[in-house]
């Protein structure tokens, strides 16, 4: 490639990053890395109606935390900050100017109210070719009276003027030929009354003058790109455009639309990166990361959505996705989010995961619960425990008895086929154990069935009652890697205080 590659990830900050953003991001980022390039995150708050206080800094937490750092950003700089759109005003309002004096945009006086009578007066009302013509703008007013209006500072916007009878086209890097119809295309406010650009106008602007080369978003901006390459056309930077690239939507589980928050809540699964508390209503909605998703799990599912590197392999690093992604691999059609799935990609990577790398998150889990711990034990822990978890949260589920005993027993499992000869045995069993040398789990073990054969008890009579007396029910590790890891005086006093429920 002759350009340097420059991606860029533009959200606006009006609440959560929907899972499909970060997929965008994700993809951004790993086509930037694999050719070198730079990954910028550019703030489009043009819109301040929709401003929401803290989504800024949200966003910018939920790329940290997924490990996707924007080589620009507005927190970090840049050669072509500022990388806030509301910070570059004066800038687009340049531009607008200079497509009204070539012909290309108009100012637009028609009030709210005059709008609102021609959608109930003309059918299908859309501000274009045909209607233009008989609204109050700079195309039917006299010039005279046009600069009265600017004088006066009479609220208008700038709209775009899209021609008639032509085929606007261009190749999307995963859909090949796009072409539109102009005559289907309506004449886009570019300059809003407030000076604030809109989301067209300001898009062209800073791809541009941030030299981006390659654009990807979801394809539901696909009905906007007319009017993003008129824009280029008209500014003159036509040969500048960037390569686009249009996603496929992530769908809900039965395959019907786009997957949205609404779903999410309705069938019990974050559609969100991180938490995100709504300011004005207070709702939560739960993120991934809450949930238990490791980040490298969560890159991993999204990159499969849609994308697939041609072979059986499902589990990628995202250096890995950094080195084989390519765009021929990625589909056309959406792709159907399945959480199940989710999970699975999860608990895979916290089984190929070392300890060491998930001692941080397991002892957050373990700190939420004011769990006090110990690094090497829980490492320690973490090893024994993980092929069990799926999400994090699991594995204080799985391990906290390592931590403190248990509070309640599954006696019902044993009880009604207890005996004397039972008690006799673990009675029995605290002498041997603490005769012995405790030491290790396979020799443990040797001496307890060693110990059940000569009092005449089958193994799993007091294998099970054993379990649940050092963890509390029928589940863990190993039992005697359980009782290794407790240590001698622990495994004797639980023995000890969980004996007499059985009875």
């Amino acid at each position: 490639m002759d350009k340097k590659v420059r991606v860029r990830f533009a959200p606006s900050p009006t609440g959560g990053l929907h899972i499909g953003g970060v997929r965008t991001i994700l993809f951004n980022y790993i086509f930037a890395k694999r050719n070198n390039g730079d990954f910028v995150l550019r703030i489009e708050d043009t819109d301040q109606t929709r401003y929401v206080p803290g989504a800024e800094e949200y966003i910018i937490n939920c790329l940290k935390w997924c490990g996707l750092n924007p080589d620009e950003g507005p927190h970090i700089g840049g050669d072509f900050a500022p990388y806030r759109q509301s910070e570059r005003k004066p800038i687009y309002k340049q531009y607008a100017e200079e497509l009204i004096k070539n012909g290309y945009a108009y100012y637009a006086f028609d009030t709210p109210e005059e709008l609102e009578n021609a959608r109930n007066t003309i059918e299908n009302f859309r501000y274009d070719k045909s209607t233009r013509m008989s609204l109050r703008n700079s195309l039917t007013l006299p010039e005279e009276e046009v600069q009265k209006l600017l004088a006066q500072n009479v609220p208008h916007v700038v709209r775009i003027k899209v021609p008639e009878d032509q085929n606007i086209h261009f190749t999307d890097l995963i859909r090949g030929h796009v072409s539109f119809d102009s005559n289907e295309v309506d004449d886009k406010v570019l300059l809003k009354a407030d000076g604030m650009p809109t989301y067209h106008l300001a898009v062209v602007v800073d791809d541009y003058l941030m030299k981006i080369t390659h654009a990807f978003r979801g394809e539901e901006w696909l009905p906007s790109a007319p009017i993003h390459i008129l824009l280029w056309k008209y500014l003159g930077w036509e040969e500048d455009m960037p390569e686009w690239a249009h996603l496929p939507l992530i769908l809900k589980p039965d395959g019907h639309g786009k997957l949205s928050k609404r779903d999410g809540k309705r069938l019990g699964f974050p559609v969100y990166a991180m938490n995100w508390t709504d300011p004005a209503t207070q709702e939560l909605a739960e993120g991934f990361k809450e949930v238990g998703f490791l980040p490298e799990a969560f890159l991993n599912m999204l990159a499969m959505l849609g994308w697939n590197d041609g072979t059986d392999q499902e589990l990628f690093s995202l250096d890995e996705l950094c080195e084989k992604f390519s765009l021929e691999r990625v589909n056309k059609a959406g792709a159907k989010f399945d959480y199940e799935k989710a999970k699975w990609f999860n608990a895979e990577w916290i089984k190929k995961s070392s300890a060491k790398s998930l001692y941080p998150y397991v002892k957050d889990v373990f700190d939420a619960k004011g769990i006090q711990t110990n690094e090497e034990h829980l490492i320690q822990v973490i090893d024994m425990v993980k092929e069990r978890c799926i999400l994090l949260p699991d594995f204080y589920q799985q391990a906290a008895f390592f931590f403190e005993a248990p509070q309640n027993y599954d006696v019902d499992a044993v009880k009604p086929k207890w005996n004397s000869d039972k008690t006799a045995f673990f009675e029995a069993y605290i002498h041997q154990i603490e005769a012995g040398e405790f030491a290790d789990a396979v020799a443990l073990e040797a001496e307890f069935k060693q110990l059940a054969a000569d009092k005449g008890l089958k193994i799993g009579e007091v294998m099970l009652p054993f379990r649940i007396m050092l963890v509390g029910g029928k589940f863990g590790p190993q039992v005697f890697d359980i009782a290794l890891a407790l240590g001698r005086a622990e495994t004797i006093k639980r023995i000890e205080k969980a004996l007499p429920l059985f009875q």
